[in-house]
């Protein structure tokens, strides 16, 4: 079992921790600002049309005069709220958005001012756990926001996202088991050591690819954004809030997509290493180097989120829950078993992983055709009464069940 180095933690005088809790809140607030701006012009670029770009040169000071604006904006509180918890909501969902990242290694020991230091603000044993926890947390923020409201739009959005973090977090917690698994530990800094020489993406392909589509539904990100679907729900839980009350919760998504990305980049993509070939030279891994890597990994991820919310629809919510329990819950829970199964027997390399993801993948499309057959016989044409009258209606072609559907209608007349 691998064992992290934890000695490097704990001896930093109390200015360097104040400076690397400041510098980890800056980077996080000027990635929330960079990220909204680029979304909107990846967002239009994609659909063919101009994103930002009267404020400032190329319109980068667009993102800084929307949260001026938002600031001067009357704070209204409506009528009817629990004014206490309506307040604090917003509160709750930036504190633990923000607290998520104090356990991310940003890079290896550097010095700073003199002092050997981690690029860490602090690890625990358990410092993947922490992450899970103080995310889990911040969902209280939504649900008292949407029940403090005295509205029932915001109250459905966040019962919605609620059963949204129950959902996939099951998942999510299923797939850093796998990773537990793989490195024998739970701290952040003792998995990106683990992955000196094999990114867990590569090796835990499956739990992989489960992470990136729990994060994104936990995030409430588009096509998983049902909680602040306008549509059916106005805005959602925070549509009752308004100024800096409804700012909070726009940074704390995005401060949150961010915390998720550094956590796959952790957990799966070597964290603060290089990528290859760029791994095979010494000194990309040397000074400040690493921190470069890792916040083009976490870009890499917020730029996914851009793609997805540009491309694919909103899922119905029956088929978002049907998502989370019905594939990605049982493939995580047959994928740890087989990693144990690899891992027992000693077959850790690349080939037996990817040899066993393409046979998960194998018995998935299995599993899934043999589903449809049974809804194609399931939707065949409905037999006709006998002396009814009515003439016997074939099923019509790409339009499953609506000849069986006709066929009872006229039955029935």
């Amino acid at each position: 079992m691998r064992y992290p180095d934890m000695t490097v933690f704990g001896h930093d005088p109390w200015w360097l921790i104040l400076i690397k809790a400041l510098a980890i809140f800056v980077f996080l607030l000027l990635t929330v600002l960079v990220a909204i701006l680029l979304e909107r012009k990846i967002l239009g670029r994609m659909q063919m049309r101009y994103g930002p770009n009267r404020v400032g040169p190329f319109g980068i000071l667009q993102s800084l005069v929307d949260g001026v604006k938002l600031a001067l904006k009357e704070g209204l509180v409506p009528a009817g709220v629990d004014k206490p918890i309506y307040l604090m909501a917003p509160v709750i969902s930036v504190t633990t958005a923000i607290l998520g990242f104090a356990v991310m290694p940003m890079g290896p020991v550097a010095s700073v001012f003199g002092h050997r230091t981690p690029l860490q603000l602090t690890d625990l044993p358990v410092g993947v756990l922490y992450v899970l926890a103080i995310t889990s947390i911040g969902v209280y923020g939504i649900v008292l926001a949407g029940w403090s409201s005295g509205s029932i739009y915001p109250l459905l959005g966040g019962l919605r996202s609620s059963a949204q973090v129950v959902s996939y977090e099951i998942a999510m917690a299923l797939c850093f088991a796998a990773v537990f698994l793989h490195s024998g530990t739970m701290a952040t800094s003792g998995i990106v050591a683990a992955q000196e020489k094999t990114w867990y993406a590569v090796l835990l392909l499956p739990s992989f690819a489960v992470y990136v589509t729990a994060m994104v539904g936990e995030t409430n990100r588009a096509p998983f954004d049902l909680p602040e679907a306008e549509g059916e729900l106005v805005g959602g839980f925070h549509t009752e809030y308004s100024s800096l009350k409804f700012a909070m919760f726009y940074l704390a998504e995005y401060v949150n997509m961010t915390t998720v990305s550094a956590l796959a980049t952790t957990l799966f993509l070597g964290g603060w290493r290089a990528p290859w070939p760029l791994s095979m030279w010494d000194g990309a891994i040397t000074g400040w180097l690493p921190l470069v890597w890792f916040v083009a990994k976490v870009w890499t991820f917020l730029f996914v989120f851009m793609w997805l919310r540009a491309t694919l629809p909103r899922l119905r919510y029956d088929q978002f829950m049907a998502l989370g329990w019905k594939l990605l819950i049982p493939v995580s829970l047959v994928w740890i078993m087989i990693v144990a199964v690899l891992r027992n027997t000693g077959l850790t390399g690349i080939i037996p992983s990817l040899i066993a993801a393409a046979a998960l993948l194998a018995a998935l499309r299995a599993v899934n055709a043999l589903r449809h057959r049974a809804i194609q016989r399931k939707s065949g044409p409905a037999p006709v009464p006998v002396g009814s009258g009515a003439f016997p209606i074939p099923p019509l072609p790409g339009i499953p069940g609506l000849g069986a559907k006709a066929a009872k209608e006229n039955a029935d007349a």
